[in-house]
């Protein structure tokens, strides 16, 4: 299996995650139809699931699916649970994150991080103070838009952060310029939001067949391709693509048995893909 080195501990997980943007905001009549794909990704050997806040009932179906997994006696590794601060003041984001972790049915937190530089300087006091307290064992930012990037450089190079998330894939390769060096440099796990650029990417290759290098790597689609791809920059940690289908999650998931792409094989992935 692949894996990645977080680098502030030298802790290991598996090099792909599952989002929950979307896929995940269910009401708790319809958890059973979703907790299938949580299963699997956790059986096939998944373990990081990052939500946050904004996403509506994820942090509260993802509790939920647990707690049944947990219930069931269901043998599975133990998650690396990863959510967000999307507020401001420091009192409203201390309450946020509180209600975060008894949705997410844990007194304890892997990854907390603030979801698109709201408020950071605030936030991010309260995440040092709990993580000496140990109740967040890493702490992180995020941003997704491009205008962002400068601010968002320039924190991970001064804050001694354990993890930035960011947007990356074949066809938005903005954070190679600065901020993925700022990431190597800076000793910060990199997350991947939108791996499949919100699914423009399959827009553009649909109709064509994966580019002869895939065999190279062991891949036989389009998603195995473009998550290799990311996972060929070294600054990479884990992409986390978002689904609700268990055959895409399974499809995302046999990627981490195969061979990641050099420099030459991801130049010829941006080629087929017409990027």
């Amino acid at each position: 299996m692949l894996t990645r080195t977080i680098p502030s501990t030298g802790e290991k997980v598996p090099a792909i995650g599952l989002g929950s943007w979307s896929t995940f905001d269910v009401g708790p009549d319809e958890v059973a139809r979703v907790q299938p794909v949580l299963a699997r990704f956790l059986a096939m050997g998944g373990r990081v699931v990052d939500s946050s806040p904004m996403y509506g009932q994820a942090e509260a179906a993802i509790g939920t699916m647990l707690a049944s997994l947990r219930a069931a006696d269901v043998a599975m590794p133990v998650p690396f649970l990863a959510t967000k601060v999307w507020t401001s003041g420091e009192r409203a984001g201390q309450e946020q994150m509180r209600r975060s972790m008894q949705l997410l049915g844990t007194s304890t937190l892997d990854l907390m991080q603030i979801h698109n530089l709201v408020d950071w300087k605030v936030h991010l006091k309260t995440l040092r103070a709990w993580k000496d307290a140990g109740t967040f064992r890493y702490i992180g930012v995020t941003h997704y838009q491009h205008g962002a990037f400068g601010e968002l450089e320039q924190i991970v190079r001064r804050e001694r952060l354990d993890f930035v998330q960011l947007p990356y894939s074949v066809s938005d390769r903005e954070a190679e310029a600065r901020l993925l060096p700022a990431a190597r440099d800076a000793g910060a796990a990199v997350l991947v939001m939108q791996p499949f650029d919100t699914g423009g990417l399959f827009d553009q290759v649909r109709g064509k067949a994966v580019p002869p290098v895939a065999a190279e790597l062991g891949a036989t689609s389009w998603a195995q391709v473009f998550l290799l791809w990311i996972l060929g920059h070294p600054a990479v940690t884990c992409p986390i693509p978002a689904t609700s289908k268990l055959s895409h999650l399974e499809d995302n998931l046999a990627a981490l048995a195969m061979k990641v792409p050099d420099e030459a094989q991801r130049a010829a992935i941006v080629t087929a893909a017409g990027r």
